[in-house]
């Protein structure tokens, strides 16, 4: 992340995951990159 902490990617029964967010859309093309949506805020440790 920006601040330095770690994410953790995992895809358990094929649905993945960053922590403890479901990824709910991927691949959506912006101007300078990709986006992909999550359901909920991730805060910084």
């Amino acid at each position: 992340t920006v601040e330095g902490s770690s994410l953790t990617v995992s895809a358990p029964g094929g649905k993945v995951m960053v922590d403890k967010a479901h990824v709910v859309k991927t691949d959506i093309i912006a101007d300078n990159g990709v986006i992909h949506v999550i359901d909920t805020v991730i805060m910084p440790k």
